[in-house]
């Protein structure tokens, strides 16, 4: 199972294939190079620190939702 989580990209490296994204206030550089058109204020789905996707705000919000929904939950 492959699970990522999303992120706001907040700054491109020079090379233009890693970026600095925002993820509940947590700042990574991540690798971007699968993905073409990367920019600042996009949103990318990440999963080992690889962008796997790009996603819209809403659907990082919805995500960043269930994933608070799985954290306060009782297991």
């Amino acid at each position: 199972m492959c699970l990522g989580y999303p992120a706001k990209v907040v700054e491109i490296l020079e090379d233009g294939k890693k970026a600095i994204v925002d993820y509940l206030g947590l700042k990574k550089t991540i690798n971007v190079s699968l993905i073409k058109g990367v920019a600042v204020g996009d949103y990318l789905l990440i999963h080992s620190g690889v962008a796997i996707e790009k996603i819209d705000e809403k659907e990082a919000e919805e995500i960043e939702k269930l994933f608070g929904e799985v954290r306060n939950a009782n297991l």
